[in-house]
């Protein structure tokens, strides 16, 4: 047997470990990307195998909240690939605004900077006040950043304040802001019109209904079955004539095809969910 053949055992063994011990099943994530993280992972950790951490893994509670970060990689910024939020803003909002009350749900929000991006343009669209975003992620220590909405004023860039503009920003991102002592924390406005909550979107179900579901960057990192398991989520968790918006390297596949979904702006990964079934 190789080196790669036994390395593949272990990172099987130590997932199925994670998921019996912690019920986090990341075992139908694309392998090669698992792989990489996890041994990256071991070798921070000054181990020179993951079967030597398995013995952690099923004992050290403290120990959970390490993997977590190291898995599910919360990597994101203000008004990141600004032209879909331009997007959002021209061709999703208009529409959300009949809506006496608009939901929606921002899956993978890691520490909370998209969710911030997208209430701002709620805000400026004049749609804050009778909108809710719901922020989910399994990252406990992400999601407890997030819910502060303070960060240090060096990561709130030029290039966030660029972004902004090009989303078709029509004030400043200072106006959003209260800075005190290198930090900036998001306004209270802001931050009492996102709730950010724990959610596996492996494991758990539907939690309410929604008018947008904004994933961006999350499915690529799942094989093909459960990319079609959490699309699926993402359907029943929409209305009819609801907005789905995914990564730019990410497809709907057999749910476009099937006439589920309709191209809103293909470019920017923008659909729209049937009006009424086919």
């Amino acid at each position: 047997m190789t080196p790669d053949e036994i390395e593949e055992i272990e990172v099987h063994l130590f997932l199925e470990a994670l998921r019996q011990r912690h019920g986090y099943d990341f075992l139908n994530y694309s392998s090669a990307s698992m792989r990489r993280r996890l041994l990256a992972f071991a070798s921070s950790m000054g181990e020179t195998s993951l079967a030597g951490m398995i013995p952690r893994l099923l004992h050290d509670e403290e120990f959970l909240p390490q993997i977590l970060t190291s898995l599910s990689v919360p990597v994101t910024e203000m008004f990141r690939d600004p032209e879909v939020f331009l997007a959002l803003r021209r061709k999703v909002l208009p529409v959300l605004q009949s809506y006496p009350r608009i939901s929606i749900w921002q899956a993978g929000c890691a520490t909370g900077e998209e969710a911030y991006s997208l209430a701002i343009l709620l805000k400026e669209e004049g749609l804050l006040a009778k909108s809710q975003i719901f922020a989910t992620d399994i990252n406990d220590s992400a999601l407890a950043k997030a819910e502060e909405g303070i960060y240090p004023v060096e990561t709130l860039s030029s290039a966030c304040a660029t972004g902004y503009r090009k989303a078709g920003g029509t004030g400043a991102m200072e106006d959003y802001l209260h800075f005190a002592y290198g930090y900036a924390k998001f306004s209270e406005e802001l931050r009492s019109r996102i709730v950010f909550a724990h959610h596996n979107l492996v494991a758990d179900g539907v939690f309410c209904e929604v008018h947008m579901v904004v994933c961006r960057n999350v499915l690529i990192y799942f094989n093909r079955s459960l990319q079609d398991q959490v699309l699926s989520l993402f359907s029943d968790a929409l209305v009819r004539g609801g907005f789905l918006c995914l990564g730019t390297r990410e497809s709907l596949r057999t749910f476009e095809a099937n006439g589920l979904f309709r191209p809103v702006d293909e470019t920017r990964r923008i659909f729209r969910k049937a009006e009424a079934h086919q």
